[in-house]
C-alpha cells in the first residue's frame, strides 16, 4: 500500500512539474496553428524556408514553463550596478536581432546579393509598377485608422496603422524593421501576418490577377529586354543608395544593405563576399529571424481581437498591392506603344522572387510560350525598393 502511495505521489509530482499542469486553451490553439503551418510548408510546399522556422518558433514559445522567451532578471548590486540574477530564454536573445533592427537590413544584403537588377535597369517602367504596388500599403493604413468606426473596441494609432499598412509591401524584413520603430508591442502579429502572407503568395495573387485581367491580356508576350552593361550594373547600386538616402535618410539601412549586397554581386572582385551573403549568411539569418518571429506568437498575447484585425487588414493590404500593380500596368497600356503584360503588376508585390514566379506561372498557364520571369523580376526588385521607401516615408511622418 505504501509503495502504491509513493508511486502516486511521484506521478503527481511529475505532473505538477510538467507543462501539462498549467497549459491553457490559448497555448493549445497556437500549437495547433503551428502544426497547420508545418503542414502547409512540408506537404503543400508553401515557402518552407520561411514557414518551418516560424512554425517551430511558435511551437516552442507556446510550451508552458519552457521559458524560451523569458527576459533576463537583474538586481542592483552593493555598488549600485545591475547584477544578472537569471539569464533569459534562448529565443529572447535571438529576438533581439529583430527588436534592435539588426536582422532585417542584413537579410536585405543577402537579397541584394542574390538578385540581378538588370531587368529593372533595362525597363525603367518597372520602377513605376513597383511604386504602384505600394497602393495596398496606404489603403490598409487608412482602413486601420478607421477600423474603430466599424468594430467598437478596436482602435489603432497612426503609428500602429502605419506598421499594419506596410504588410501590403509583402516584405517581412521591412515589416519587422518598421514595427520595431513604430509599434514594437505589435511586432509578433505583424511579423507572423507578413511572413504568412508571403508564404501564401501562390494562393492570394492568382485570384487577383484573374479578376482584373482578361485571358488575352494574360497571354501577352513581351519583347526581349535590352542588354545592360556591366558598368551600369555597378553604378546603379551606388547611385541608388546616394539618391534614396539623401531624399529619405530613414531608408538608408534597408536600401543601403540591399545595394551593398548587389554591389558584391556585380563588381566582380568580391565573389567570396557575394557567395557568403547570398548563401551561408542569408540562411543563418533566415533561421534566426524565422524562429524568433514565430516565438512572438504567444497565445496569451496573440489570440485577441486586434490581432485578428491585423490579419484581416494585412490580407487586404496584400491583395490591394497586387491589384494596384495590375491596374497601373493596364493604365500604362492606354498611353504607351510598348505594351506590358498586366501580370507584371503582381510582381510589384515585393516578395522576391515568389511574386515574379507566380506572374510567370499564370502567364505560362495561358500561353506555354510566354516566358515572363525576367520581365517580372524588374517590378519585383522595384517593389523591394518601393516598400523600403514607403516604410521610410511612414517612419519620417510618424516616427
Amino acid at each position: 500500500m505504501s509503495i502504491d502511495f509513493t508511486l502516486m505521489e511521484t506521478l503527481m509530482g511529475l505532473y505538477e512539474d510538467s507543462a501539462f499542469s498549467v497549459i491553457d486553451w490559448r497555448s493549445c490553439v497556437m500549437i495547433l496553428v503551428s502544426i497547420v503551418l508545418f503542414y502547409l510548408a512540408i506537404k503543400k510546399d508553401f515557402e518552407p524556408l520561411l514557414l518551418v522556422p516560424i512554425a517551430f518558433g511558435m511551437l516552442l514559445a507556446n510550451i508552458p514553463l519552457a521559458g524560451m522567451m523569458n527576459e533576463p532578471v537583474y538586481s542592483l548590486g552593493p555598488d549600485g550596478l545591475p547584477v544578472l540574477e537569471k539569464i533569459g530564454g534562448l529565443l529572447y536573445y535571438l529576438y533581439q536581432g529583430d527588436a534592435l533592427s539588426i536582422f532585417p537590413p542584413l537579410i536585405f544584403m543577402g537579397i541584394g546579393a542574390m538578385t540581378d537588377f538588370g531587368p529593372l535597369i533595362a525597363n525603367p517602367k518597372s520602377l513605376l509598377i513597383g511604386a504602384a504596388a505600394q497602393f495596398g500599403v496606404f489603403i490598409a493604413f487608412f482602413l486601420a485608422l478607421a477600423v474603430h468606426e466599424w468594430v467598437p473596441g478596436i482602435e489603432f494609432s497612426p503609428q500602429e496603422a502605419a506598421a499594419i499598412g506596410i504588410i501590403g509591401g509583402a516584405d517581412g524584413p521591412v515589416v519587422i524593421y518598421l514595427a520595431t520603430k513604430l509599434a514594437p508591442h505589435l511586432l509578433g502579429p505583424l511579423a507572423v501576418a507578413a511572413y504568412s502572407y508571403m508564404a501564401l503568395v501562390p494562393v492570394i495573387l492568382p485570384p487577383v490577377a484573374k479578376a482584373l485581367t482578361t485571358r488575352k491580356e494574360r497571354q501577352m508576350i513581351m519583347t526581349q529586354l535590352r542588354p545592360v552593361s556591366k558598368t551600369t550594373k555597378i553604378v546603379f547600386p551606388v547611385l541608388c543608395t546616394i539618391l534614396v538616402s539623401l531624399i529619405l535618410p530613414e531608408a538608408a539601412p534597408l536600401v543601403g544593405m540591399l545595394m551593398l549586397g548587389n554591389l558584391f554581386r556585380e563588381c566582380g572582385v568580391t565573389e567570396r563576399l557575394s557567395e557568403t551573403a547570398q548563401n551561408a549568411l542569408c540562411n543563418i539569418l533566415t533561421i534566426f529571424l524565422g524562429v524568433s518571429v514565430g516565438a512572438t506568437a504567444n497565445g496569451a498575447e496573440f489570440l485577441r481581437a486586434d490581432t485578428l484585425a491585423i490579419f484581416a487588414l494585412g490580407c487586404l493590404a496584400f491583395a490591394g498591392g497586387a491589384a494596384g500593380g495590375v491596374l497601373f500596368c493596364k493604365l500604362i497600356n492606354l498611353f504607351s506603344k510598348d505594351k506590358v503584360n498586366p501580370l507584371l503588376g503582381l510582381a510589384g508585390v515585393s516578395a522576391v522572387p515568389m511574386s515574379a514566379r507566380v506572374a510567370h506561372k499564370i502567364a505560362q498557364e495561358e500561353n506555354p510560350k510566354n516566358f515572363l520571369i525576367m520581365h517580372a523580376m524588374g517590378p519585383n526588385v522595384a517593389g523591394v525598393i518601393g516598400t523600403s521607401v514607403a516604410a521610410a516615408m511612414l517612419l519620417t511622418m510618424f516616427g
